[in-house]
């Protein structure tokens, strides 16, 4: 007999007459919490008591430490309760009418079964809860232990803070999962661990509720994480099952939750995703949350989406090292011999204890191989001294050499199985080994069932072909448990009949390895060459396609066992490049740098270094890392294909022109603007000439020429560039076309820095809406958009919406596409100049110190973009009286965009305003007003006298001679620069106002997007 801690977090009180003791199997928690519950609420003190039942203490005896309780002993009788041990039905009716016939009114019973129970059970007088709803299961409890007059009693008012109330236990969570195992009601044991992994969950701070079941392959975390859910479910509002074996898997499965929980998203699941993970974390719409990562084996892979928040998150892997990702770890061990001749006990009923003894020690009591061991043997004629002297022996059997890996009982183990197997069903040995040419976990057989059998040897036609046939494959291999015997979706066909869908099945990682290694070698040949088939069919071929993204992610794990890299064949190679750019346009980018760097290695052995497959594959790979800001081999990757594809192809093929451009993107991202300027120019003028002015290659070169001009703050040539490709682009794709939407936004966007802001804030309201429309409220080209449009009403003097709409698109952004996104970056750090200016300083600081950060590790010191972010940073520190760093800071950068960009670009004539300012405010009058008279020249010669920021330094420079105390000079420069700000934006604009208030001006740093 062992005491539990109490259900749902009940404490253990002094014994009470008014007590009850409730005893009962863990596998009937959540009975017993409620049980509890009903009976706490109405004055009654509960005491539970788990039922062990161990097989070392007669029963007898444990019935009579049951009466050592006080008040009446409550029995929740279940199929359960009576086969822990386990015991047979004599032995209960003998210990039932031994010890509770004599003393009956000591104990009460309540049954949630509705299977056979002993026949001496009759003593306990129980109550049937199993079919009835809760108000009358609840009489029934009191009825039974003869206290109805408490159900008179009016109710207490709950105490504030009171513990969560159990739900009946046939309701279930608000949200379950659809891929929540079904509960194996073979479970045996594990009850310590069930509850160490429960207390260590509840007793976990919020944010720390992670625990990890790890062990050794086959004993059954799985299936424990399963058992805990079962049990334990009724506390929680959200239950969620992830198969975790790949990032891309756990991305997949985990966003299909968003819409479960009602989130606003679209149907890119990498936002849903960043959408789930914030609702967990902040426990809304449910606090109460369940997910188990199944299969977690690498966490480097996925540590970084697991969410944090009110719920738990139960883990099973392989790997120890979840403790060093805030993790607490329990490991799962082999059974002990008492739990595994229990399990074979109810698995192989016709075994004898002393038989089932045997086959543990002989199997080294793990659960799986007892599992389906016991399953065969059970339904054979051998005996079990017969099977272990075959596990003994050294027979060579003919279907399976397993793994030296494993230890020999397992290997013979699995070698006779597989025999037996092939005996009966060879088809299932068939399908076992064609499913280790896909990933282990779920495998897509109905992919299989897709492929052509034209050419297949008839084994394997047959199996693909006659679904007769396959049933029996299948159904053998759930009947010895190789596979799962999990609930399958019944539909109906054309002609009404029913029929069973090829669902995915689950195939254990130690199955699929047992059964991969050393296959013949014409079997090899021939299932891999199979699977390939049904990867290669199954492509959509649509891999920028959103409504495909599903399938690519079911595909994608699974190129890696089939060696599709490994093939010649141009289906297989267009899978390979058309998964590549899905894993780019989806935003799964590390799976997509590992599946590059494997093309690219496995292609140029077996293709040769410059096979045009190779190149294709080198423009995916360097998009990749592009997206990850790896712009240095992106670019070394990129040249190298530019010199070849020149030579090899001529400079105005299309592989050369692509890689050309992708050499231009890399250049602007590195601060190179003269060089890409130099090299976008050059491709247009090719295009041009070899192709067509209009055709959508020479378009988009066009478009990169604008690019790089605004880059170098060249922005009227920008607009008058970025007009031309707006009108061809209109006339050639159309006005509604996300491309011809796209250049429309360059094009406000060059307006706006040209300071011409209501019409730029026009064009660009209506841009939005119809970028909308065109990819969705939430793509990056939107988010742009958006930021575009505040940056209009900002500096248009609309502050309340631009505002609002900055701090949506800073939360949409972070969560759409990420935090170290290029586009987030850009948005962050605006809205981090917005509340520098209007909000929280604390809120900036941290917004500028995040950019700042980001920036030094994506690119090398020098590059303007980290210039710029000190500027802003250096306001910040500025404003908090951090005066010597901000004085610091702003020098630094000043000399960093003079070094890059040179002297007249916009960035460095905003970042002297600045400079000059914390000069004087560190009380260098002279050299701050040097610098301001220096900045406002320059900006006159490179913008023209009106444009917003020759504006700022006349009015920046007038103040910095009022710290020379040459005032009349002053007054005569600011009366000046009043009348053209008056001029140019009215009387009330805010910069009017805040300059006739004598405010000094302070210029904002804002990253373009490249």
């Amino acid at each position: 007999m062992s005491e539990s801690r109490a259900p749902a977090g009940a404490a253990h009180r002094h014994v009470r007459e008014d007590s009850v003791t409730i005893s009962f199997a863990g596998y009937d928690r959540a009975w017993a919490a409620w049980i509890g519950h009903v009976l706490e609420r109405r004055g009654l003190h509960v005491v539970y008591q788990r039922w062990a039942g161990s097989p070392e203490i007669l029963l007898s005896d444990h019935l009579r430490d049951l009466k050592l309780a006080r008040g009446r002993i409550l029995i929740i009788l279940s199929r359960w309760y009576f086969q822990l041990g386990p015991r047979t039905h004599e032995e209960w009716n003998v210990a039932l009418r031994e010890v509770v016939a004599p003393d009956p009114e000591r104990f009460a019973a309540v049954l949630v079964t509705a299977e056979p129970v002993p026949t001496a059970t009759a003593v306990l007088a129980a109550m049937d809860l199993g079919v009835v709803g809760s108000e009358e299961a609840e009489r029934r409890v009191f009825d039974r232990l003869d206290r109805l007059d408490l159900l008179r009693r009016p109710l207490p008012e709950p105490r504030v803070g009171a513990r969560r109330v159990p739900r009946f236990p046939t309701a279930s969570p608000e949200i379950w999962g659809p891929t929540v195992p079904s509960r194996n009601t073979r479970f045996t044991g594990r009850e310590e661990l069930l509850n160490d992994a429960y207390e260590l969950l509840q007793d976990a701070e919020p944010g720390t509720g992670v625990v990890t079941f790890h062990g050794m392959p086959g004993v059954g975390k799985s299936q424990l994480a399963a058992e805990f859910v079962y049990r334990f479910c009724l506390e929680y509002d959200v239950v969620w099952w992830v198969r975790a074996e790949t990032r891309a898997v756990y991305r997949r499965t985990l966003a299909e939750l968003a819409p479960k929980l009602g989130l606003s998203t679209g149907a890119d699941y990498g936002e849903r995703l960043r959408a789930v993970r914030d609702a967990l974390r902040r426990g809304t719409p449910y606090a109460k949350w369940l997910l188990v990562l199944d299969g977690a084996d690498e966490p480097e892979q996925i540590s970084d989406l697991v969410p944090t928040g009110t719920g738990h998150v139960l883990i099973t892997s392989r790997n120890p090292q979840w403790r060093e990702h805030n993790s607490r770890l329990l490991e799962v061990p082999v059974y002990d011999r008492a739990e595994s001749v229990a399990f074979v006990s109810r698995r192989a009923p016709r075994l004898t204890r002393v038989e089932a003894g045997q086959l543990a020690e002989a199997l080294e009591d793990l659960p799986l191989v007892l599992d389906q061991t016991a399953g065969w043997l059970n339904d054979s004629d051998m005996s079990v001294a017969q099977y272990v002297e075959l596990l003994a022996g050294n027979n060579d059997q003919n279907v399976v050499r397993v793994s030296a890996d494993f230890p020999m009982p397992f290997q013979r183990a699995w070698s006779i199985l597989l025999s037996k197997l092939y005996e009966a069903v060879p088809e299932s040995v068939d399908l076992l080994r064609l499913c280790t040419f896909f990933a282990p976990g779920l495998i897509p057989v109905s992919l299989l069932r897709k492929v052509s059998t034209d050419g297949l040897p008839e084994r394997v036609a047959g199996l693909l072909d006659d679904p007769q046939v396959w049933a029996k494959a299948v159904g053998q291999l759930q009947r010895y448990s190789v596979i799962p015997e999990e609930p399958r979706t019944v539909e109906a066909d054309e002609t009404g009949e029913a029929v069973t869908p090829d669902e995915p099945f689950y195939l254990h990682r130690m199955v699929h390895q047992i059964v991969g290694q050393n296959m013949p070698a014409e079997d090899r040949a021939l299932f891999i060459d199979v699977v390939r088939r049904a990867l290669v069919t199954a492509d959509p071929n649509r891999p920028d396609d959103r409504r495909s993204w599903d399938s690519y992610a079911q595909l994608v794990p699974h190129l890696k066992y089939a060696d599709v890299l490994g093939s010649e064949d141009r289906g297989a190679q267009r899978l390979i490049l058309n998964s590549l750019r899905y894993l780019y346009s989806s935003g799964e980018y590390a799976a997509g740098l590992e599946l590059g760097e494997h093309t690219m290695e496995a292609w140029r052995a077996l293709l040769g270094e410059n096979h045009p497959k190779v190149w294709d594959a080198a423009h995916h790979y360097a998009n990749l890392l592009r997206a990850v800001g790896d712009y240095q081999r992106s670019e070394a990757i990129v040249r190298a294909a530019v010199e070849y594809l020149k030579e090899a192809q001529g400079e105005d093929s299309l592989a050369h022109l692509r890689a050309v451009n992708g050499l231009g993107a890399d250049l602007r991202a590195l601060g190179r603007y003269e060089e890409s300027l130099e090299l976008s120019q050059w491709s247009a003028r090719i295009c041009r000439s070899s192709l067509s002015e209009n055709s959508v290659t020479t378009l988009r070169a066009e478009n990169n020429v604008a690019v790089s001009l605004r880059l170098l703050g060249r922005y009227e040539e920008a607009r008058e560039q970025d007009r031309r490709t707006l009108e061809e682009l209109r006339a050639k794709r159309g006005p509604g076309h996300p491309e011809t939407l796209l250049s429309e936004s360059h094009y406000a966007l060059d307006l706006r820095l040209l300071g011409q802001y209501k019409m730029a804030g026009s064009i660009q309201r209506e841009n939005r809406r119809e970028l909308k429309k065109a990819v969705g409220p939430d793509h990056s080209w939107v988010l742009l958009a958006e930021h575009n449009l505040a940056l209009c009403l900002y500096d248009g003097g609309d502050r309340r919406e631009s505002g609002a709409l900055l701090a949506d698109l800073r939360e949409r952004s972070e969560r759409v596409l990420g935090e170290t996104h290029p586009s987030t970056l850009i948005i962050t750090s605006s809205h981090g100049c917005f509340v520098r200016r209007h909000g929280d300083i604390d809120e900036a600081y941290a917004a500028g110190e995040s950019v700042l950060a980001r920036y030094e590790v994506m690119f090398s010191d020098g590059h303007p973009y980290i210039a710029g972010a000190r500027v802003n940073h250096a306001l910040v520190l500025h404003d908090v009286g951090e005066r010597d760093q901000a004085h610091a800071l702003a020098e630094q950068a000043l000399a960093g965009l003079t070094g890059t960009v040179g002297k007249d670009h916009p960035w460095t004539l905003g970042c002297a305003v600045n400079a000059s300012g914390v000069r004087k405010t560190m009380g260098n009058f002279d050299g701050a007003a040097e610098l301001s008279s220096d900045t406002v020249v320059r900006a006159t010669e490179t913008l023209g006298r009106t444009h917003p920021l020759t504006l700022c330094a006349r009015i920046a420079h007038a103040d910095d001679l009022r710290g020379l105390r040459s005032s009349q000079q002053a007054d005569k420069i600011e009366q000046e620069a009043l009348t053209d700000l008056i001029a140019t934006f009215g009387a009330q604009h805010p910069q009017v106002v805040s300059a006739r208030s004598r405010r000094r001006p302070f210029w904002d740093f804002e990253p373009q997007h490249t």
